[in-house]
């Protein structure tokens, strides 16, 4: 609790990241930071905070134009990159499976991944007239 000697000053500073620690001295009640026996710190120009105008410079783009630029980011590309490796590789893994199980002559033979879902395909066909008959 304050009494009556205190001031917000005392207490650690609450702020969000868009305001200033020094953008509101007083706490509102008329007094400077002199005043209250501080050192004079309250000023009217705001202190920039790291980041803060880069933060300003994107508040007014679109949120398109946002996230291009984020995208645009060596990080975000690393990381893009990382993530679409992994599901390609997936993906093979996946078309390597089911290539075992279907019947080719020579059994070795490589096919591509269009002629794995034909022959899929095909086969799935096969095996259902199979069950009909």
């Amino acid at each position: 609790m304050l009494n009556s000697d205190q001031t917000e000053i005392d207490l650690p500073p609450t702020h969000s990241e868009s305001e200033s620690v020094f953008s509101d001295c007083g706490g509102g009640r008329g007094g400077s930071t002199e005043d209250a026996g501080g050192v004079g710190l309250c000023t009217q120009s705001r202190v920039a905070e790291p980041g803060e105008g880069v933060k300003k410079d994107l508040q007014h783009l679109s949120r398109e134009e946002r996230r291009r630029r984020r995208r645009a980011t060596a990080k975000y590309r690393t990381a893009h990159a990382t993530r679409e490796r992994i599901r390609v590789e997936a993906f093979n893994m996946a078309f390597a499976e089911l290539r075992k199980l279907l019947p080719t002559l020579p059994p070795d033979k490589k096919l591509s991944k269009i002629e794995i879902l034909r022959l899929a395909i095909c086969y799935i066909s096969y095996l259902n007239h199979v069950l009909d008959v």
